[in-house]
């Protein structure tokens, strides 16, 4: 019997060591979505004085620099992390456009290429793609970055981690979507994968396979558990920048020239404060930045703004200056011959920061 007992003895605080564990795990658990429910009731019953008192941004700030800089970098993985390292300057500082134009004097049509070609990209499309890739929230990119050799080391890259990257329990009003294949009655909306557990049914009718943004109906996350799907609106990628002050990305858009960064931009009424950056430049610390709705900082290449003038035979005979609103050198008494360009982006936003945002 007493050999019985010993062998017994060991199986009885096995079990109650794993009923501890349960327990434990279950009141785990129960915290958890306590905690989570009084996130979600707190959001909802402030939604409305948020609305209301915070304060959104209706300007925007574009930076325009030559694909070209990637031809500086020996190697495919190098020329990827180099558009990693522009694409977190980017975000850091708020952009909400890039523009790549093409330095280049060939009358080569880099969109072509952009759209439908499966090889490895021109430098310009190659960092155009790259900066998409890594501005779309991670649950979308199956949807729109199949396989392609410009992404091959795209998984070496460090994240950007901006406000629209959500995590699966991340509680938020916006968020960015693909609408799905789901089949709804006519005149019903559409389906959207939002990147929660569950999906979400839109008010309107989408075509399939779009990227939107959604404003979700606060009222639908107290009870998320309960539902068998979410709903929402659709809005204007710009609502949560205008409406909360959320940075929400930057559109990427591909110039075939440097005159096109000026002409051909996403504004009716253009940029209304223009910026270049020069080493010949004045002092940014003289710089007044007057009130503006769009403002322009644009980049040179290797050989600077001057050979990215040159490369447009539209206007070869125009003094480069004179193109710009402002004219400055970011970085005065610099202790190297030359600024990488994916070091002047920090520096001049950097030294730019106050003046475009004061605080």
């Amino acid at each position: 019997m007493a050999d019985v007992n010993k062998a017994e003895k060991p199986r009885c605080e096995k079990k109650k060591k794993m009923k501890f564990k349960e327990k434990y795990e279950q009141n785990q658990v129960k915290k958890k979505k306590k905690k989570t429910r009084e996130e979600v009731e707190e959001k909802v019953d402030s939604a409305d004085e948020v609305e209301t008192s915070t304060k959104g941004r209706d300007y925007t700030v574009s930076v325009a620099l030559p694909g070209s800089i990637l031809e500086n970098a020996q190697s495919p993985e190098l020329r990827t992390y180099l558009a990693g390292q522009v694409a977190r300057a980017l975000v850091i500082f708020n952009v909400d456009e890039v523009i790549i134009f093409n330095e280049s004097p060939t009358k080569q049509e880099i969109k072509d290429q952009f759209k439908g070609s499966t090889k490895a990209s021109d430098p310009n499309v190659l960092f155009a793609r790259i900066l998409q890739y890594l501005e779309c929230p991670q649950y979308l990119r199956k949807y729109f970055f199949p396989v392609h050799p410009d992404l091959k080391y795209a998984g070496l890259l460090n994240p950007l981690d901006c406000p629209h990257h959500m995590r699966i329990d991340d509680i938020e009003f916006y968020r960015e979507g693909v609408t799905l294949e789901r089949p709804v009655k006519q005149g019903e909306g559409s389906f959207v994968n939002v990147g929660m557990r569950k999906e979400l049914k839109l008010d309107k009718h989408l075509k399939v396979g779009v990227r939107v943004t959604v404003k979700m109906d606060p009222h639908d996350l107290e009870s998320v558990e309960e539902k068998k799907y979410l709903t929402g609106e659709a809005v204007s990628p710009g609502e949560p920048r205008t409406h909360r002050g959320i940075y929400w990305g930057y559109n990427v858009r591909l110039a075939q020239c440097f005159g096109d960064i000026f002409v051909k931009g996403p504004y009716p009424e253009g940029y209304d404060v223009t910026i270049g950056t020069s080493d010949k430049g004045v002092l940014v610390d003289d710089l007044q930045v007057p009130k503006f709705k769009h403002l322009l900082l644009v980049f040179g290449g290797l050989k600077g703004l001057e050979q990215s003038l040159e490369s447009d035979e539209r206007l070869r005979d125009s003094e480069v200056n004179l193109l710009f609103d402002h004219y400055v050198n970011t970085c005065p008494n610099q202790g190297s011959r030359t600024i990488r360009t994916e070091e002047a982006i920090l520096v001049s936003l950097a030294a730019l920061r106050p003046k475009i945002n004061p605080t």
